[in-house]
């Protein structure tokens, strides 16, 4: 048996588009250091979101991604774009929380700092 995950969806108000709308919930220290390492991709929906999170790294992954870093009052505090293996991310001080999700989706979506995110608890996926 392995452990259940929490899940999210994570929609822009400001701009009126998804982000995720499965995003896998990284919350113990455990989980937020597997973070993507174990994935071969993101599909378009699906995302991880490491909290809490003010930095991220893409030490030891194949592909890339974006991130968006929110506050804790789901504002986006910063945006990185199609983030490569082996980079760092900068420093969000504000940030409470960073939302992984495929490369392109913060330019498909047109997020910016700013804007309103509006964050569903969706369901927990069950033990397997």
């Amino acid at each position: 048996m392995g452990v259940s995950k929490a899940v999210k969806s994570f929609y822009n108000l400001t701009r009126g588009t998804s982000l995720a709308a499965n995003a896998t919930v990284a919350n113990t220290f455990w989980r937020r250091l597997a973070g993507l390492v174990t994935r071969t991709q993101l599909k378009p929906g699906e995302g991880l979101v490491l909290e809490p999170c003010q930095c991220i790294h893409m030490f030891f992954m194949s592909y890339a991604i974006d991130a968006v870093f929110l506050d804790s009052k789901n504002h986006v505090a910063g945006t990185v774009e199609n983030i490569m293996p082996w980079q760092v991310s900068g420093f969000y001080a504000n940030a409470r929380s960073c939302l992984e999700l495929p490369a392109g989706t913060i330019s498909q979506t047109l997020t910016r700092v700013g804007d309103i995110i509006k964050v569903t608890d969706e369901f927990t996926l069950p033990k397997t």
